[in-house]
């Protein structure tokens, strides 16, 4: 597991059996982007960890992009461990 904070928002990045997981948390929302553990499925937003997913996404930077919007920041705040920075088709 990985971690990085920045700008009132904190990202954990981990590896389950079935997925990579990258959770963002700030002011006690979470916004979770999630792929299949191989890393070449589509990316899931959901609202945490085991929530249903609300879309999903080819690209890395438009997941990001979802996420920031249910944080409420701008999608540059979120602060991205090194490990998950290669996660997207």
């Amino acid at each position: 597991m990985s971690e990085a904070d920045a700008n009132g928002v904190t990202a954990t990045y981990e590896e389950t059996d079935a997925e990579r997981v990258l959770a963002f948390e700030r002011d006690g929302r979470t916004a979770v982007v999630a792929q299949n553990v191989e890393g070449y499925a589509m990316l899931k937003v959901r609202t945490g960890v085991a929530s249903d997913e609300l879309e999903r996404y080819y690209g890395f930077d438009m997941a990001l992009d979802h996420a920031a919007e249910l944080l409420g920041v701008p999608v540059g705040s979120l602060p991205v461990p090194e490990d998950a920075a290669d996660m997207g088709m």
